[in-house]
């Protein structure tokens, strides 16, 4: 993450319209600012949010008990000092020379990237990986070319399952 005071949040939601629009704003009224959200089905009717802000212990802590209010949210946690395990997913396209092609493709391989598509000289590649190694794989990728780019924004969960301390 950029800054100490970048805090994620995990979320289990009934999978419901509306529902992420009510948990933004719950954040969005109390100042702080989104850096990343992702959201996903998880079964049973219910989806897995996860928010990074950025945003001081106490005020994610509020937020958290705000959110939690909500019909909708089965259960909150602020997981950023917990041992989580975190990815973010990268695809991006990149104008590799042939003749760096070889070293470019050992280095792609360092980070557990893969081309998905090469076309005209380009490459679509992609890469999953800790928030903290796709920092590095950009910056592999930018002496190159980096022409066009996606990112999911990070996914995390605890690496041990939750207590019972959830509605």
């Amino acid at each position: 993450m950029t800054s100490n005071r970048v805090r994620v949040l995990s979320l289990v939601v009934e999978d419901d319209p509306g529902v992420l629009e009510r948990v933004a704003s719950q954040i969005r009224r109390r100042g702080i600012n989104i850096q990343s959200l992702t959201v996903g089905p998880v079964g049973g009717g219910r989806s897995r949010m996860t928010v990074t802000v950025d945003a001081g212990h106490a005020e994610v802590d509020q937020v958290a008990k705000q959110v939690d209010k909500l019909i909708e949210v089965i259960e909150v946690h602020d997981i950023t000092d917990d041992p989580i395990v975190s990815r973010e997913l990268v695809v991006a396209r990149v104008d590799v020379p042939e003749h760096a092609r070889e070293t470019f493709l050992s280095r792609l391989s360092s980070f557990g990237g893969r081309v998905v598509d090469a076309l005209n000289g380009s490459l679509v590649v992609e890469v999953s990986a800790a928030p903290d190694q796709v920092e590095g794989f950009l910056s592999l990728l930018r002496p190159y070319g980096l022409s066009e780019l996606a990112r999911s924004g990070p996914v995390a969960m605890r690496k041990s399952a939750y207590g019972s301390s959830h509605k």
